[in-house]
């Protein structure tokens, strides 16, 4: 009997989306169907780059295929389109050239957060998203420091051209301002530099933009709520109480501009001494896990205390540039899997792009 098409999906319903809790098939993961003979082909595109599954899916869904009785042969391509997991309210315009907004901020300073966040940025961009990055900390622009960015903002005549560095599109006021230059501002100055920074860069097929936030619950995160529609905040933590009890003002802040939290990540959550191996919970233990299992929100990782992390930063050569690969790097690229996966379900919300089958 001649194979059809319908046997090819009704095999691919085994395999399931771990976040979204799905088929693939009714998810509309399948795309370019082709059933020749024999021979099967089909592309499998999922709803982000950075999906830690994605072998793992195809695999999956070539062994389910292969059981089908006819099928000699099964090629598997795999593809993903990031999807906007928020859109305009009327008030709130999307950003031409942007599909999803992530804030990463923290109740208190010098829990790491621009350092999570630039990592967070190369991490999605390694993964093959487009990315951008706002260092929104106006008082204290640090990202081009990490990234080792020293330039003057050009235009094209109409917008400003981010710089570029690492995959990245950037735009800090670093760029505008001396390295010595203090930056004294009221709030309205505040909130007209961050309207040039979304509505002012020529930004170009983000898949997401990563806004660097300044500590606390300032002025600067009631701007961005008033402007443009996000995605979901990051809360950067350390496990100790004193941060943890900042953090949960920031979480409630984030609840109050409608702004949903993506999830808490646990900074400089334990040391591994280089010689012995032995593991120290410096700052405490597990302090923002559970803060996160109490406030209902997901816990995206724990990055280690490493001294590469603090070099890199100072060196503009940023980890996940520089060790990729260790501990500290492989729990970055974690947390920046978990945000694409909670982008990605709330991004079901909206409609689904229809399954395409070609004869």
């Amino acid at each position: 009997m001649p194979l059809e098409t319908t046997a090819v999906l009704d095999a691919l319903k085994v395999v399931r989306d771990p976040d979204l809790q799905r088929d693939i098939v009714s998810l509309g993961f399948i795309k370019d169907l082709r059933v020749d003979a024999g021979r099967v082909a089909f592309t499998i595109e999922l709803t982000t780059p950075a999906c830690p599954v994605k072998d793992q899916m195809r695999d999956q869904a070539r062994a389910a295929v292969m059981q089908v009785p006819g099928v000699s042969s099964v090629d598997v391509t795999m593809s993903a389109r990031v999807r906007e997991a928020t859109g305009g309210d009327g008030a709130r315009q999307p950003l031409p050239g942007v599909k999803n907004i992530i804030a990463v901020g923290a109740g208190k300073g010098g829990v790491g957060k621009t350092t999570v966040a630039v990592n967070l940025a190369i991490a999605l961009a390694k993964a093959g998203s487009k990315v951008g990055m706002i260092d929104g900390d106006i008082y204290g622009p640090n990202v081009p420091i990490m990234l080792g960015i020293k330039t003057q903002l050009i235009t094209d005549g109409q917008k400003i051209i981010p710089a570029e560095k690492y995959g990245l599109q950037v735009i800090s006021m670093g760029f505008l301002t001396g390295d010595d230059a203090p930056i004294i501002w009221r709030g309205p100055m505040l909130h007209s530099a961050l309207q040039q920074f979304f509505r002012e860069v020529r930004w170009t097929d983000l898949d997401y933009l990563v806004i660097d936030m300044p500590p606390g619950t300032g002025d600067v995160a009631l701007s961005l709520s008033q402007t443009v529609p996000v995605a979901g905040a990051i809360v950067v933590t350390t496990p100790q109480q004193v941060s943890l009890a900042d953090s949960r003002r920031a979480v409630a802040m984030y609840k109050k501009l409608n702004i949903p939290t993506l999830g808490i990540v646990e900074n400089m959550a334990y040391f591994v001494c280089p010689h012995c191996q032995h593991e120290s919970d410096i700052f405490g233990h597990g302090g923002g896990e559970q803060m996160a299992t109490e406030l209902g929100i997901p816990f995206l990782g724990r990055v280690p205390i490493y001294q590469p992390i603090r070099e890199g930063s100072d060196n503009g050569v940023p980890l996940l540039v520089a060790e990729p690969d260790s501990l500290a790097g492989r729990a970055l690229t974690g947390v920046a899997e978990q945000t694409a996966a909670q982008l990605s379900i709330a991004s079901y919300s909206r409609p689904t792009i229809p399954l395409t089958v070609v004869r």
